[in-house]
């Protein structure tokens, strides 16, 4: 439900101390657009004219660069030190996924690189309580591949790709690339013999507000840790620790379901990308071993990004529409198909929200084992290495033109539909080999139906 406080503001500058007015509109959770262009991730909903200015407002904190302090501006100073990228937008192109590398092979903004080291899991540990790893001591819990005037960067990464051929039982050949990152030109000295380096990229921005608005028992109902069913899947809840609520909550979003809700996951981006002090997650983004770091010039304010411009952020992304399914004339049959698989046991169609709305995410939003080939080594939370959150597939069919490439899974390492669901293991293994067994025009009745929901 998009119920938000409206604060009177210049679009592009927060004046602290400002009048402010409440006006509130009732909104459904799931508005759709038919919207088929690259901005079909950026349509809004129907809101009033001040609701309108608000989204507004928060949109320009996405999308304008933030510079670093002290600056002669006091709405968007404050970036850094340590940053990877200096706007929200350049990891969510068009609002849409990110992709690994770009046409002329260079790293993507949109790629990150968690660092963690191993920890015993009932170490009863604050840091560990609240980010549910523990980071690596000298460059801490994200690689930062750029530093403001007088801070050094931490690194770089390089990505080569092996290619792994196969074929389905029809003898069609296919080709999976399995990925090698390697960090260089590292500032601070090495890191940690067992640190743990997770590469992600950016999620697309689809539907962030329903998926908030599904009832929590509505997903843990699917839960299924023991496999008591004997089904083969095992869905596991992600309990996670939000810092707007100081309590443990179900983790809805990410890769490893680590955050509980929109707003959370717009506070820990902006401090892990782009170095933004704010109320979840204050302080700037060093570690005690990096002194020009923590010497850096700090903005006027307590915070960069105080609450009310992270809730501005949030309202944004909370009022994009989402796109509606595009059926063409194959969607019946590969949804059969689909269904036959066993796909929809994690992937599930549907939900009804709160607000008593039907939404179609096709995803259970639980952990599930992806399998050692897929594992990102990443710990956080009850997140274990080879498990990862069901990702929605709604507008999957969508982000090649809203992003500009197409890289699925969470290191974007699969450049089609069809090899996203060959590096499917664990749970999924039997569906992998089933999908090897269709004929090609079952396989493209499937990905039509993919690229249709």
């Amino acid at each position: 439900m998009l119920k938000k406080s409206l604060h009177i503001a210049l679009l592009a500058l927060v004046v602290s101390g400002c009048s402010s007015q409440t006006s509130s509109q009732e909104q459904s959770v799931a508005v759709y657009t038919k919207d088929q262009s690259k901005h079909a991730f950026a349509q809004a909903v129907k809101l009033s004219h001040e609701d309108e200015d608000y989204r507004i407002l928060g949109r320009s904190f996405f999308s304008i660069p933030w510079v670093e302090a002290p600056s002669a501006t006091t709405a968007r100073d404050g970036l850094g030190p340590l940053f990877s990228a200096n706007t929200c937008k350049h990891c969510h192109t068009n609002n849409g996924a990110g992709v690994a590398q770009k046409e002329n092979g260079e790293i993507d903004r949109s790629l990150v690189m968690r660092l963690s080291i191993p920890f015993t899991k009932n170490l009863n540990n604050s840091l560990i309580m609240r980010n549910g790893f523990v980071p690596e001591p000298t460059y801490g819990g994200q690689l930062s591949f750029n530093g403001t005037s007088d801070v050094k960067y931490e690194g770089s990464v390089s990505i080569s790709y092996t290619q792994i051929e196969g074929k389905y039982a029809d003898n069609e050949l296919f080709t999976l690339h399995q990925p090698h990152y390697k960090l260089t030109s590292l500032q601070y000295g090495d890191m940690q013999k067992d640190v743990n380096v997770a590469p992600h990229i950016a999620l697309a921005l689809i539907g962030l507000n329903a998926i908030e608005a599904i009832d929590t028992q509505e997903i843990l109902k699917n839960e299924d840790i023991t496999d008591t069913n004997k089904d083969g899947i095992s869905g596991k809840a992600n309990w996670v620790f939000n810092p707007e609520t100081n309590t443990t909550q179900l983790g809805r979003y990410t890769w490893k379901a680590a955050a509980a809700s929109v707003k959370q996951q717009v506070a820990n981006a902006a401090h892990n990308d782009m170095g933004l002090s704010n109320p979840l997650y204050p302080g700037d983004n060093c570690t005690d071993k990096q002194e020009e770091c923590l010497k850096a010039p700090k903005g006027r304010g307590e915070f960069d990004l105080p609450m009310d411009r992270i809730d501005a952020i949030t309202y944004y992304l909370e009022t994009l529409k989402i796109p509606a399914q595009r059926k063409g004339s194959n969607f019946e049959k590969g949804q059969e198909i689909f269904n036959a698989l066993g796909c929809v046991k994690c992937h599930i169609s549907s939900f009804i929200t709160k607000t008593g709305e039907t939404i179609h995410p096709y995803s259970d939003f639980l952990l599930h084992d992806m399998g050692t080939q897929l594992s990102d080594g990443h710990t956080i939370f009850l997140a274990e290495a080879n498990e990862f959150r069901t990702p929605p597939l709604w507008g999957i069919g969508l982000y090649e033109k809203v992003s500009g490439k197409l890289n699925l899974l969470h290191d974007g390492r699969a450049k089609t539909v069809a090899e996203a669901i060959l590096w499917h293991g664990g749970e999924a293994k039997t569906q992998n080999e089933a999908f090897k067994q269709l004929t090609k025009q079952d396989r493209d009745a499937l990905i039509e139906f993919l690229k249709g929901i």
